[in-house]
């Protein structure tokens, strides 16, 4: 059937490990980010095809940072669309980061790149009952390849990725970090991050190629940073930069990489909150699915006008 769900991916013991490190496991803090650390540089994009990417000429022949960051934003638009949690589009960043920087492609198989990392981190995440069709991902995302294509071109992503599919995202890190640095505070510092207002900062952050060549658990570190440090005018925070400074000795991260990449951070934010960023493209897109997936989807999946924004926080 041309639009039948295939599920070649498959979950190997590395994958499981990273699940158990990150649940609600009772394994102690620093055996649990000693594992993810241990696997965080296997899943990293390679510096030097970044590095290609990051000076290619935009003429229309190769990849360059500004179509992947197109493209990521596609992602994110999907993402909200279904429903998606915030795993499947950091795994589908990932991916895509991953595959790029060892793949030299030309920019006119970027979609189905793409679609086919998004659609690996839906089937690697989400509830089976939740994965949509092949056919009404195409149609929805408005391309013109085939379930065929798609098939293909997972093939080569998977094979190219050797099947290292499940990885510790700068996600993984920040909840684990969050979930920490909960446990070591008092309830009045406890309400000053907001869980769900970091992730959609992180979501911000993949948005943007910088980020691509920065640790997962850096990133994470200092997305919490920026945060203690933004609220210190409205909340007492002693107790949480403690914690947070223990976090940068475990990682080891000198405090000039920390500072550094928290400005990065901070102009990301600031650029994203901007008109130009919460509105790529300024074509509306024409949902086109099936009955089968009409009636799956949430009514307010059914426009995407523009990027999700960050929720504000009142001191």
């Amino acid at each position: 059937m041309p639009g039948h769900v295939f599920r070649p991916v498959h979950k190997t013991l590395s994958y499981k490990m990273i699940d158990q490190v990150t649940g609600a496991g009772a394994l102690p803090f620093a055996v649990q980010l000693k594992a993810l650390l241990d696997q965080e540089a296997r899943y990293q994009p390679k510096l030097s095809g970044l590095r290609i990417i990051e000076s290619a000429q935009d003429n229309g022949l190769r990849m360059t940072v500004k179509l992947r960051d197109f493209q990521v934003r596609e992602l994110l638009s999907l993402t909200r669309f279904f429903g998606f949690s915030s795993e499947t589009f950091s795994l589908a960043v990932n991916l895509i980061d991953r595959f790029l920087a060892v793949m030299k492609i030309q920019p006119k198989h970027l979609a189905c790149v793409g679609l086919c990392c998004f659609y690996i981190a839906v089937k690697t995440s989400e509830e089976e009952k939740s994965i949509p069709l092949a056919s009404d991902l195409i149609r929805i995302s408005q391309n013109r390849f085939t379930v065929h294509d798609m098939m293909r071109m997972e093939k080569i992503i998977l094979e190219k990725l050797y099947w290292k599919v499940k990885a510790p995202t700068a996600l993984h890190f920040l909840r684990f970090f969050h979930s920490h640095i909960q446990q070591q505070v008092d309830a009045e510092s406890k309400r000053i991050l907001n869980i769900e207002r970091l992730e959609a900062q992180l979501k911000a952050c993949h948005c943007s190629f910088t980020f691509t060549k920065i640790k997962p658990s850096l990133l994470a570190l200092s997305l919490l940073a920026l945060e203690i440090e933004d609220q210190h005018e409205c909340e007492p925070v002693p107790a949480l930069k403690e914690v947070l400074n223990g976090l940068q000795e475990s990682l080891t991260v000198k405090a000039g990489d920390l500072v550094c990449v928290r400005e990065l951070v901070a102009k990301c934010l600031a650029e994203y909150a901007t008109t130009k960023c919460l509105k790529p493209n300024g074509q509306r897109l024409r949902w086109m699915i099936s009955g089968r997936t009409a009636r799956q989807l949430k009514h307010s999946y059914y426009k995407i006008a523009h990027l999700p924004t960050i929720p504000e926080y009142a001191c």
